[in-house]
């Protein structure tokens, strides 16, 4: 059975930003190496619109740092599950599900494969409770916002969810990365 991760970026105060941080060359660095034992991403639409076609036009056209082009070209090359009922298309090696995520995650958990890698907030309450998510890559950033989307909303689970963490990574910027597994 493949394992699946979920790896976001979060503020101190636990939101869910894009705009918090610009991911320096460790971070870089310590995402593309995150991803070198998953073969799928699954994504909600919002997350992969935010992705794409970014990383894709930095890979395709060798725009940015050696660092952003080795992390774009990694980020590329995996296959892409979006989870949406309103794109119309996705982009190279993605297709589309309609519903069900955790249904569709349980299935692609039990192929073969390496890791499967979630990056999606709106969808991670549904998959925490249905007991997909083996491990968590949450990269906390030094800032407040005080805004946006949480990590969590009160509230979003049934029950309390116990995790173990594995590894401590801090960065010179003052970011720290902790990878929990479930227990």
């Amino acid at each position: 059975m493949r394992t699946v991760t979920f790896a976001m970026n979060i503020s101190l105060d636990g939101y869910c930003d894009h705009t918090i941080g610009n991911p320096d060359e460790e971070l870089l660095d310590y995402f593309t190496e995150t991803m070198d034992d998953v073969d799928l991403l699954f994504f909600g639409r919002v997350m992969y619109q935010l992705m794409f076609p970014y990383w894709a036009d930095v890979a395709k056209n060798q725009s940015g740092t050696a660092d952003e082009i080795r992390f774009a070209e990694r980020f590329s090359a995996i296959d892409k599950v979006v989870v949406s009922r309103t794109l119309e298309n996705v982009e190279d090696n993605a297709r589309i599900i309609r519903g069900n995520p955790a249904g569709e995650l349980r299935k692609l958990k039990q192929q073969p494969g390496k890791k499967i890698s979630v990056d999606s907030v709106s969808l991670l309450p549904e998959l925490v409770s249905s007991g997909l998510i083996d491990e968590f890559h949450l990269v906390v950033h030094p800032v407040m916002v005080g805004k946006g989307r949480r990590l969590l909303d009160a509230g979003s689970l049934q029950e309390k969810f116990n995790l173990k963490l594995v590894d401590t990574v801090v960065f010179k910027s003052g970011c720290v990365a902790l990878h929990y597994l479930k227990q």
